[in-house]
């Protein structure tokens, strides 16, 4: 597969995510609502499509908005273990997995920014 293919699908996968993540905010906002979990799932809905905004335009600062979206996503598990809304062994699970997951996505797309060095750049 081609790099630039593959940043366009890490691009939409990661603007799909946040969107996904923005339909769990409307339905939060009737009754009362639990404020560090609302503001975990708004973090990741505005990090993920940020994320594939910055993947798609190649921007140089996309692998740290995708870190700060794999930093949300464990933190709002860890949210969830606190207000007894899933069990700690998946939301340990679900961390572990966002961090390993974020960390290789993000090196992937920091080699896109990095620039090409050849023999002759040695001056």
């Amino acid at each position: 597969m081609n790099r630039s293919t593959a940043l366009l699908l890490i691009a939409v996968a990661l603007a799909a995510f946040g969107i996904y993540r923005a339909l769990y905010i409307p339905g939060m906002l009737i009754g009362p609502p639990e404020l560090l979990l609302l503001i975990g799932f708004l973090l990741q809905a505005v990090f993920g499509i940020v994320a594939g905004v910055a993947v798609w335009r190649g921007a140089r600062w996309a692998s740290l908005v995708i870190i700060l979206l794999g930093a949300s996503i464990a933190a709002t598990a860890l949210i969830e273990v606190v207000l007894g809304i899933i069990a700690y062994l998946r939301a340990l699970l679900d961390a572990v997995v966002a961090i390993i997951v974020t960390f290789f996505i993000a090196a992937y797309v920091r080699g896109q920014a990095a620039p090409s060095r050849t023999p002759n750049d040695e001056r």
